[in-house]
């Protein structure tokens, strides 16, 4: 393309959600009742942890960043859904779009890290429990959050940065409810490959190492349990990993579906149906599953409750 039939983008239109105007009323309420679910439950589980004394582990430490972190993740993207929703498009400047992706990108990296250094806090609570509390202690929590989210950020401004350096002046609309790596992409007219390849190497490094730590972990966990010989030692072991090993399941299926899968032929409507699921209904679920699956939650959640009730 010639520089001086170039025009730079400034502003861009999220299309979000193409459908008949009747159904936009109904699905704004739906997502609307998602959106305060997940603030409601992940509140709660934040509130909890701080003001329980028996919820002072590392353990729930780590439960109350990860309900922190789904805040930071629908916050960044439901309110501007809704808008578009409700009005059938939305205009963003570019720099607002950079913005958004950068907190995505962060909050997402930094789920992925949080879930290895939960399943690494599960392994050594149950593989060696007798040094759990001398190695955890009160500090190695507070680094190892401190550091997911540094490396989080960093991690995701090394690919915003790049992306800054393209020259945008394709079509200036994105037939999605957010602006998502690829969709931005498409808006360049410059090439694309350096940062095509540097996305696929961090973005598979960030899901690849996770999972595989995470992976071998709970097969030494297994072991263990296994090795267990009374069967209500081997629930109630199974027990305190349970909720972490299914949050993990639903967070990484979810995210090899949209980012690993091809997405090449395939429906536009049902990539952004996958990307609804993960932004609203999988940090719905988190403090959901954790409330049915641990006693310590619901003990602290009735206690909490009643303590409401009598002032």
């Amino acid at each position: 393309m010639d520089g001086e039939n170039q025009t730079t983008i400034q502003s861009i239109l999220l299309l979000g959600f193409q459908m008949p105007p009747y159904f936009q009323i109904p699905i704004f309420i739906l997502i609307f009742i998602l959106y305060s679910l997940t603030l409601t439950g992940n509140i709660i589980i934040i509130v909890l942890v701080h003001v329980n004394p028996a919820l002072q582990h590392p353990m729930f430490f780590f439960l109350m960043h990860l309900s922190l972190s789904d805040i930071c993740l629908t916050t960044d993207i439901v309110p501007n859904m809704l808008y578009v929703l409700q009005s059938g498009q939305m205009s963003i400047t570019m720099a607002a779009c950079m913005t958004q992706f950068q907190f995505f990108g962060t909050v997402v990296t930094f789920e992925c890290l949080l879930l290895a250094v939960m399943s690494y806090d599960r392994h050594l609570a149950i593989y060696n429990p007798l040094r759990y509390t001398s190695i955890m202690g009160n500090r190695l929590p507070l680094w190892l959050v401190t550091f997911c989210w540094f490396l989080s950020f960093t991690v995701t401004l090394g690919t915003v940065l790049m992306l800054t350096k393209l020259d945008f002046c394709n079509l200036s609309t994105i037939d999605h409810f957010f602006c998502d790596f690829d969709p931005i992409l498409q808006l360049s007219c410059s090439d694309t490959s350096a940062v095509e390849l540097e996305q696929t190497i961090i973005g598979s490094s960030v899901a690849v190492f996770p999972l595989g730590y995470i992976t071998i972990t709970y097969i030494h966990i297994f072991i263990c349990i296994f090795r267990i010989s009374s069967k209500s030692g081997r629930e109630k072991t199974f027990s305190t990993c349970s909720s972490h090993l299914t949050i993990v399941g639903i967070f990484f299926s979810t995210l090899i579906a949209i980012y690993v899968v091809p997405s090449r032929g395939a429906s536009l409507n049902a990539y952004k149906l996958i990307s609804l699921f993960y932004t609203i209904v999988t940090p719905l679920f988190n403090p959901i599953i954790y409330s049915l699956r641990n006693l310590e939650i619901k003990m602290a959640l009735a206690k909490y409750i009643s303590t409401m009730k009598l002032r």
